[in-house]
Order: C-alpha cells, then structure tokens, then sequence
C-alpha cells in the first residue's frame, strides 16, 4: 500500500481511495463507514458503485487510516469483504466525512 503524505496540523496525514468487494451493499456499509470515519475523525467519502462494490476515499493520520482499513476488513455485522484495494491518491478532500450518491 502506498500512501501519499501530507503534513496538517503538525500531524502526518495520509489521503488513500479504497475499493472494497464482497456483500458490502445492502448491508449498512456506507452509515457504518461514516460513522467509524467520524469517530476516528477522518475526511473523506463514501459511495456505492453499480459493479456491487464499495468506494471511499480517506484522508488523516497514518495511524487512524490503518486502524480504518482494519475495520473495513470486518465491516458491519451483515456485510462480508472479500477484497481491500488502496492506491494513494492526490484530489481535494471535503471538511467532513460524507456519503455520496452511486457511481
């Protein structure tokens, strides 16, 4: 996993796209994923895309990126993740963590 850097408030921060597959809609994936992004208070989106998978974009410190990605690997209780793709991305980040509409 590659990880672009930046620094914010003194901390390193880190922006990564994730793509995740399995039985990740219909199941409370996207709420689930606000919710856990704003308690680790990172920024970024989530979205459903027409293929069945889930796409979000993270953006704060290294370490709470990690422990999100380690939660995206459960997910919330009905969902299954067969699959955890990242790539470091560089693209504007929004102030909040918000769900967006299907792509």
């Amino acid at each position: 996993m590659i990880l672009k850097s930046t620094e914010e408030s003194g901390e390193r921060s880190v922006a990564v796209r994730v793509e995740l597959h399995g039985r990740v809609q219909g199941v409370g994936f996207r709420a689930w994923m606000v919710r856990q992004a704003r308690r680790l208070g990172l920024k970024g989106w989530v979205r459903n895309r027409r293929d069945g998978s889930v796409e979000a974009l993270l953006d704060g410190p290294r370490e709470r990126i990690a422990e999100m990605l380690a939660l995206c690997r459960q997910g919330p209780p009905l969902a299954r993740v067969d699959s955890v793709r990242t790539e470091s991305v560089a693209e504007p980040v929004p102030d909040d963590f918000e769900e967006r509409p299907t792509v």
